[in-house]
């Protein structure tokens, strides 16, 4: 008799790795398929080899022995195997009690085990599975130990899915009404030598099906409906049976539903709580589920009839949650928002953890009462809450809120100041707080002022880093557009900050040290008029502090033609030392100026300007408050304006030299007048009648040295005399000359002239010609000693009065009588003339 290796040999074929031979019973019923895998391109595949032929696939049917080799050595990179079994219970009595794997010694390749059981539809059976039972997951979803279980069954002629399982779960009994098929997928490797279930026989149960899940401890299953995702089938009811110790807590959490189109009756959830409640409880699959439930109970799904034109989908995935009960003190916080306006507290589980998750992390819920209980709650304003956590850990909860303060009319709310603290219905929490955001909305023509009175703010930048229990986020929106102004935290020299549009301040806890914190906090706010500036800082500092500051939106660069302001105060008996972190603005403007200015707060004060093809300063010092403005242009690339500065403060010391000089410098001057009043007084003297008298105010006819009838007139006592001529006004013509008839070219800087103090020094606005629009506030160029000293004139004493009525002066008084000859200034001389 001729062997197949030989045969095989005499074909030409590899002898791939030995011959196998399958036997199969007639009354076993089992039929065996061997084919290509699903996966296996059509190009790569392994021939299978009989005695006569060699083919793709080889089927062996019940009854039948076959003798076979693989042509390929490594057919199970290439092959499947399907074994199914038929049991039909219809006909005769079920083969019931436990199932094997059948027939043995099989080729190692992947394999499915199918049973096919057909029984009525009005007998149940139970497939009961042994420990360490089994765990749902999803229908596209793998088993870690590529060991699956698949149960499905029949209505009518439709299949339907139960679901797909893997071993270590809860999952001990699922009772199917009629018929079921249930499926093990084996790898090639896989020892396994039983299916780990048995099928028993059960009365009718009247549904779809019943799964049992069964906890010994803490732990929580997920769990689906039927035909999950595609559809739950139609008006079908299918139930959930849990077995959970009596000393266990179970909530239930719905992770993700549909529901479909009813055209009759109502897609429900309905629980049986023994320990609770004797009747079922219905709910929709929207309502809260029940939580913090004692012992067994049921859940059960009821589907309804569909609109044939529209049916829709109804499914369910839901979460099981069984763990020690977690408020044995029953302590009930008390949240009153019954004052608040326009807040939103939401208590929610903290972002998973990266890495590999635990087998079980007990589920964080918290409960407005003990039968609603959700794993994230959101309160809103005007209600007083009672809740309490079923948590094991309250460190996986955490707490956002949101608050909206709007002004839509500065007559309502410009003299109203709001806190910008934490509520202390929050802060008394056991949840610790994460974020907290206050929205204030207004108005473009309504500014916003933050103001931190006694702890006052810190920016935080790389040299001066903030390292409290807390900090502020401030974010500025206009059309879109955001100012990131930096994050800021308390105990620093920000006293006060002024911006434009929408903001939105966000306060970001650290760490446990906030409970304590809180209890300090002063940010307060109020809506304000407009300013034309984006942002101004008002930083008031300590004598000892170095107080850093940079633009804001550091990183992406302050937008094109924003300008932002820094009034800073410096300490009595101090000098501030003002220097910046680099050299150059770094960047090169399209249109328009980028500038730096900066100014003391004094009149008459010098300015420093820096464009942005000029060095920075050196190092500046200060004796008085000051003022430091930055306007951006347009770049020329997308890279903008971004500067860095500090000040520090040092003690003023006067220095002996200076005393020296000062005084030396009034001795000479104090005797320089001397000298010239001696002279003049002597050059009267010499010249009785001048050839030119300087002022006449009432056409006066007498000559000159000729006694009147009235002793004490104007003309005797040089009360017209100014005793305080402006430069200006004497040199007016030379200053002209020189720089009054120069037209300022484009985009060529002119110093600040406004007030100083309240209004920061801005460059001229960017265009192609310059020109200056004054405000209503600032109808005139600065020169505070215009603007407040008027003009005055001498008032000799009695006892100097001349006698003989002289009006001549020297030069100086024809530069200044002539400046007399209009009628508004001769007006003026008449107001401030003595009464006769």
């Amino acid at each position: 008799m001729v062997s197949l290796a030989s045969l095989c040999q005499k074909l030409g074929m590899a002898s791939g790795i030995g011959s196998f031979a399958i036997f199969l019973h007639a009354a076993d019923n089992i039929t065996v398929t061997i084919k290509p895998g699903s996966s296996v391109p059509q190009l790569k595949y392994c021939k299978i080899c009989t005695r006569k032929i060699c083919k793709s696939e080889l089927r062996i049917t019940a009854g039948v022995k076959e003798d076979f080799t693989f042509q390929c050595t490594t057919p199970e990179k290439y092959l499947v195997m399907e074994i199914q079994k038929n049991i039909d219970c219809m006909s005769g009595p079920c083969p019931f009690g436990d199932v094997h794997l059948q027939p043995s010694a099989l080729p190692r390749l992947n394999r499915t085990y199918i049973w096919d059981v057909k029984a009525n539809k009005k007998v149940g059976l139970e497939l009961k599975f042994s420990t360490p039972w089994l765990r749902q997951i999803g229908p596209t979803d793998t088993c870690p130990d590529l060991i699956t279980y698949s149960i499905s069954s029949c209505i009518d002629t439709t299949r339907v899915s139960i679901g797909t399982f893997c071993r270590n779960g809860s999952v001990s009994r699922v009772k199917v009404q009629g018929g079921v098929v249930m499926a093990l997928q084996l790898p090639w490797n896989s020892d396994l030598t039983t299916s780990g279930f048995n099928i028993a026989n059960r009365s009718s149960i009247k549904r779809l099906c019943i799964i049992e899940s069964t906890f010994k401890g803490e732990t929580s299953a997920t769990l689906m409906s039927a035909n999950y995702p595609l559809g739950f089938p139609e008006d079908e009811l299918m139930t959930w049976q849990f077995v959970v110790p009596s000393n266990l807590r179970s909530s239930v959490i719905f992770r993700n539903y549909s529901l479909s189109n009813c055209e009759r009756k109502e897609e429900r959830v309905e629980y049986y709580l023994p320990a609770l409640y004797s009747s079922p409880e219905v709910l929709k699959l929207s309502d809260k589920q029940p939580a913090n439930i004692p012992g067994n109970f049921n859940l059960s799904l009821q589907g309804c009839d569909h609109d044939d034109q529209n049916p829709g989908i109804l499914s369910l995935l839901f979460q099981i949650v069984v763990q020690h009960p977690q408020n044995e003190e029953n302590v009930t916080y008390l949240i009153d928002l019954r004052r608040e306006r326009d807040i939103s507290i939401t208590i929610q589980p903290k972002s998973p953890h990266s890495g590999h998750p635990l087998p079980f992390e007990p589920e964080c819920l918290i409960c407005k009462d003990p039968r609603t209980c959700e794993r994230n709650v959101t309160l809103t304003s005007g209600t007083m809450y009672g809740i309490f956590f079923l948590c094991y850990d309250l460190e996986h909860l955490s707490i956002t809120a949101e608050k909206t303060i709007a002004c839509w009319d500065l007559r309502y709310c410009q003299k109203k100041i709001y806190d910008l603290t934490v509520p202390r219905a929050i802060s008394q929490l056991p949840v610790r707080l994460d974020k907290f955001t206050w929205k204030l909305l207004a108005p473009e023509e309504i500014n916003v002022e933050i103001i931190s009175p006694s702890l006052k703010l810190q920016q935080h930048i790389q040299e001066q880093r903030c390292n409290k229990s807390y900090s502020y986020s401030i974010v500025s929106t206009a059309k879109g557009k955001e100012l990131n102004l930096g994050i800021f935290c308390p105990g620093g020299s920000i006293e006060k900050i002024q911006m434009r549009d929408n903001i939105t301040i966000s306060l970001k806890t650290f760490g446990r040290g906030f409970l304590n914190d809180s209890l300090n906090q002063d940010l307060k706010m109020s809506f304000v008029p407009f300013i034309k500036e984006e942002c101004i800082f008002t930083v008031t500092p300590d004598p000892k502090a170095q107080v850093y500051l940079q633009t804001p939106n550091w990183f992406e660069g302050l937008p094109p033609y924003v300008s932002v302001s820094w009034n800073i105060t410096v300490p009595s008996k101090q000098v501030a030392r003002l220097a910046f972190l680099k050299e150059r603005m770094d960047i090169t403007c399209e249109t328009g100026r980028a500038y730096v200015n900066i100014k003391e707060q004094k009149p008459k004060a010098e300015e420093t300007v820096r464009r942005e093809d000029e060095l920075l300063p050196e190092p500046l010092h200060m004796y008085h408050h000051f003022w430091v403005n930055i306007s951006n242009c347009n770049p020329v690339n997308k890279k903008q304006l971004s500067l860095q500065f500090w000040v520090t403060f040092v003690s003023q010391k006067t220095d002996l030299s200076v005393i020296i000089a000062v005084v030396v410098g009034v001795a000479g001057a104090l005797s320089i007048i001397g000298i010239i009043i001696c002279c003049t007084r002597k050059k009267k003297k010499e010249s009785q009648n001048p050839g030119v008298g300087t002022y006449n105010a009432n056409i006066n006819t007498h000559m000159p040295g000729r006694q009147g009838l009235f002793k004490k007139r104007r003309q005797d006592n040089d009360s017209h005399v100014y005793a305080v001529i402006d430069d200006a006004m004497v040199y007016g013509d030379l200053l002209k000359e020189s720089n009054g008839s120069v037209n300022p070219e484009v985009d060529v800087y002119r110093p600040f002239d406004g007030p100083v103090g309240d209004t920061p020094p801005t460059p001229p606005p960017i265009s192609f010609k310059r020109t200056t629009k004054i405000s209503n506030s600032e109808e005139l160029p600065f020169c505070p000693e215009r603007d407040s000293e008027p003009y005055t004139f001498a008032h000799h004493k009695p006892e100097e009065t001349r006698s003989n009525g002289d009006t001549s002066v020297n030069s100086t008084g024809d530069v200044g009588m002539s400046l007399l000859e209009s009628k508004e200034q001769e007006g003026l001389v008449e107001e401030f003339m003595p009464k006769e």
